[in-house]
């Protein structure tokens, strides 16, 4: 199998914590649980985050308790929210700017979120024929991240997913559909702690599936629809992973595996997964 080079890794999607404001440690509220040591409620600064906006235990963060936070990616978010929309100026120096700041963020993840899947969809030749309407969507997407903040908080990103996800799917079915063999489909299917060992899942649709706990070791899930799947603890050690569409990295994060998992490029292996 030939692995595909993707367009889609551009800085514009990646998270750039060095541009950012630490929002994702500001704004957003977590609770104590497996994931965090602590209740933190949104709007307030993590205790951890540091005078210059950077953790201050980035490297000790699952040591620490904070497993959620090495799950987290905003895909450039941080950075588009501090830097374009509030032109540099963060919340420490504007402190009346801070709640739009707050509020804006969670905003332009998902439509980020959603440019990262559009950008995936356009990497795929066999998505030729949606192309043209990918690209308008995209443009028009990229075009709302960079506007004002009363504009990106009047944004109905479900409309708008609802609008994006049509494309995603014909792109995914016309990637899948030139495969050979009968591909599965779980869609949506709930297969919270299943018995999945060597599951041959090349091509299949998995697509908000629910894999929580699920043992997908040594699993075949080469080009598989993974837009959504719900990958917590799911066991993909051994797992062929090549080609996966629309897999990201916060759910590779989210899950276990090990050296011998086959990671689709331009994603990487989490350094907390077993050697």
């Amino acid at each position: 199998m030939t692995e595909r080079t993707s367009h889609a890794v551009q800085p514009d999607l990646q998270a750039d914590c060095g541009s950012c404001f630490g929002l994702c440690c500001v704004a957003l509220p977590f609770s104590r649980s497996s994931d965090f040591p602590v209740n933190k409620s949104a709007g307030t600064p993590c205790g951890n985050l540091q005078e210059d906006f950077r953790c201050g235990i980035h490297e000790r963060l699952r040591d620490k308790g904070y497993n959620g936070c090495t799950v987290f990616d905003c895909f450039g978010a941080g950075q588009k929210v501090s830097q374009v929309t509030f032109k540099g100026v963060s919340w420490r120096e504007e402190p009346d700017t801070a709640r739009a700041m707050y509020e804006v963020f969670p905003v332009v993840r998902q439509l980020q979120e959603l440019l990262k899947y559009t950008a995936q969809a356009l990497d795929l030749p066999a998505a030729r024929p949606v192309h043209r309407d990918l690209r308008a969507a995209y443009e028009r997407i990229d075009a709302l991240t960079r506007d004002t903040a009363e504009t990106l908080l009047a944004v109905d990103v479900d409309a708008l997913r609802g609008e994006v996800n049509p494309l995603l799917l014909q792109a995914s079915e016309l990637t899948r559909a030139a495969l050979p063999g009968r591909k599965k489909n779980h869609r949506g299917a709930n297969l919270m702690g299943s018995r999945l060992r060597g599951a041959k899942l090349r091509g299949a649709s998995m697509r908000g599936a629910l894999l929580v706990a699920a043992d997908l070791s040594a699993a075949d899930l080469r080009d598989a629809d993974l837009i959504g799947a719900d990958m917590r603890d799911t066991d993909l050690r051994g797992a062929d992973l090549r080609g996966a569409l629309f897999l990201t990295q916060p759910q590779l994060n989210a899950a276990r595996g090990d050296a011998r998992t086959k990671v689709p490029h331009p994603l990487e292996r989490p350094a907390h997964w077993a050697a």
